[in-house]
């Protein structure tokens, strides 16, 4: 079963020894992504809809390069330092699934990679 290694410029390039996502047979995993700005390298966090929106687009970015979208992911998993900005979060990932939305748990944890507010990953077909 082999595997491809999935990377977009339009993604912020990976901070560590992981690949933005891997491919195999026709099931995509994608790396929780954070608030970086792909372009500029900085963190977009000036308020945490703004943040959100900017790890969607890096899920996006990700998704496209591997010829899929929003509307074949099937589980998401959202890591939150705060559970009080659950609404907020939700009402901006809610935008990029409009219909039949995927499977998703939210968990609250107590430290992100550079100290950001929500890091988002998914899994979807191909």
């Amino acid at each position: 079963m082999p595997k491809s290694i999935i990377n977009s410029s339009n993604a912020p390039a990976p901070i560590g020894p992981y690949s933005q996502a891997v491919l195999v047979n026709n099931t995509l995993y994608v790396s929780g992504q954070v608030c970086f700005d792909p372009i500029t390298g900085e963190l977009v966090n000036s308020d945490i809809i703004s943040e959100t929106h900017r790890v969607m687009k890096n899920l996006k970015a990700i998704l496209e390069e591997a010829g899929t979208s929003f509307s074949n992911v099937v589980k998401c998993t959202i890591f939150v330092k705060d559970l009080n900005n659950f609404a907020a979060i939700n009402g901006a990932y809610g935008e990029y699934f409009t219909s039949n939305p995927p499977a998703r748990e939210t968990v609250e944890v107590s430290r992100l990679p550079r100290d950001v507010n929500v890091e988002i990953s998914c899994i979807a077909v191909i």
